[in-house]
This record gives structure tokens, C-alpha cells and sequence, in this order.
């Protein structure tokens, strides 16, 4: 039996951990396999040793939004062969995001909180995520804690910096896997509740859920394994580990992936 974990993510999205400290955390938690699953890029694909003493690959998590029926939609995207098209897909997700948050970083910056970019954690070395903006924060001891009160008054619930910026369709996500020669599996739908969406998704190629997950409750759980079963999908499972980065207590490995679906990624 193979333990892994198929939802992780790096310094090259929302991640606090190097890809180099992953795998030591992995190795430290007695995991076989890692996927490496950062939002909306595959650059860390190039960067994956040959070499670590586990199986290390690489994935994809595309940040997707369904306007008509207001459902924000995770897709996991794996064993991707054409990394050029996906990136050509979601590369304006990431530079949109990156605008957006030089926006709050200018509110921020009006109301006082003195934030320079150049002191900045960036994605990949260029993108800035609202996680790095808050580290920033709470580095100079503008801010308590990461993910406190001041992060939901600030970035959530009408806050001064709560504005997000316009997402790709789902199906365009679920398109730009497939067309990529991979594997597309719809994340912790219990955590977007957007179960009424997978049988369209299916219609349009999805091969899977994912089950394990945290935020995953028993009836989530028992929703998905249905759904699974009723369109023929195969099931995985992962921490959605982000270190410091993440608000719920979850360590890497702390949720694996079913066998079913480690059997179609690392087949």
C-alpha cells in the first residue's frame, strides 16, 4: 500500500514550504509519494529532484468560478504531459491575482501599514498572494496573527480589501487538463459545497473527486463516494497542506489519497 498525499502546496504559489522542505516533511511523516499541487502553475515542475528517496511529481490546482450558478470550483489537474497549454490557460489568473494585490497593498498602504513590496515573499519569486501580504504583516507586528481578526475584517466579510478578481469558467479549467493529456479531479467540493456540479463536469471529461480533505464532513464524504460511484470516478485524497500559509491545523500526510486514485496517477 502506498501512502501519499495528493494536495500540496509550494513557495511557488500559497505554500510557506520550499519544495526541498516538503520532501524532508514528507520523509519526516513516513509518506511514499508527494504531489505537488500549486494553484494555477506548473513551474514547479522543473524544479523536482530526480532523486529524494520518495516519488515526487508534480500538479496542478486551477482556481475556477461558475458566474451563472455562483460556485467557486477547485480543479486538481495531474500526470499533465502539455505544460504549455496549461500555463498559457492560467497565466492570467496569476497575473490578475498579482494585481489585485498590489490594490490592497496600496489600501493598505493608504491606511497607514507602511508595506514595501520589495520586502515582500513573493509566488515563485514574482507573484504576491494575500498570504504574503499578511506574513508581511505580521512580521513587523502590524497584524497578530495570520489568519485573526484582522485578516477576515480586512480581506473577508466587506472589508476594505475584500475584492477578488474574475476567474476562468470551470469547464475552460476541466479543458485545459484534459487537452493537456492529464487527469482532472474536482478538490474538497464539500469545502465549495458545488456537488451539483459534477455531473455536468463529467460530461466534459472530469476522471475523479477528492475525498479526503479536511474540511470534508462524514455526509460530505458519503456525498462524494455516491457521486463516485453513480459516474465511474476514481477517488484521491490529500492534507491541501499550506504551513504557516493555513488556516486549519493540518499537517502534510495528515490526509492521504485512496488507492484507487493513486493507482491511476502513479500507474
Amino acid at each position: 500500500m502506498i501512502k501519499a498525499d495528493m494536495h500540496i502546496h509550494s513557495t511557488v504559489s500559497d505554500g510557506s514550504f520550499t519544495i526541498p522542505e516538503l520532501i524532508s516533511r514528507a520523509k519526516e511523516n513516513s509518506l511514499d509519494a508527494i504531489v505537488i499541487t500549486d494553484h494555477d502553475t506548473l513551474s514547479h515542475s522543473k524544479q523536482l529532484p530526480e532523486h529524494s528517496g520518495i516519488r515526487v511529481t508534480a500538479g496542478i490546482e486551477i482556481s475556477a468560478f461558475d458566474y451563472e450558478k455562483n460556485f467557486r470550483v477547485h480543479i486538481l489537474g495531474y500526470n499533465i504531459r502539455n505544460i504549455d497549454l496549461i500555463e498559457k490557460t492560467v497565466r492570467p489568473t496569476l497575473e490578475a491575482r498579482h494585481e489585485n494585490s498590489l490594490k490592497q497593498i496600496g489600501i493598505l498602504n493608504q491606511h497607514g501599514y507602511e508595506i514595501d513590496i520589495n520586502d515582500l515573499r513573493k509566488a515563485d519569486g514574482k507573484y504576491i498572494y494575500k498570504q504574503h501580504i499578511m506574513e508581511n504583516l505580521v512580521r513587523r507586528k502590524k497584524a497578530a496573527e495570520m489568519f485573526g481578526n484582522f485578516y477576515y475584517s480586512t480581506f473577508k466579510n466587506g472589508g476594505i480589501c475584500a475584492f477578488d478578481i474574475r476567474y476562468i469558467s470551470p469547464l475552460e479549467a476541466l479543458k485545459a487538463i484534459k487537452n493537456s493529456g492529464g487527469l482532472a479531479v474536482l478538490a474538497h467540493s464539500g469545502q465549495q459545497q458545488n456537488f451539483s456540479l459534477i455531473p455536468e463536469l463529467v460530461k466534459n471529461g472530469l476522471d475523479g473527486l477528492e475525498l479526503n480533505h479536511h474540511s470534508h464532513s462524514p455526509k460530505d464524504r458519503e456525498t462524494i463516494r455516491e457521486y463516485a460511484e453513480k459516474y465511474s470516478l476514481f477517488l484521491t485524497g490529500g492534507s491541501d497542506f499550506h504551513g504557516e500559509f493555513e488556516p486549519a491545523d493540518v499537517d502534510l500526510g495528515d490526509f492521504i489519497a485512496e488507492q484507487s486514485g493513486i493507482e491511476k496517477i502513479f500507474d
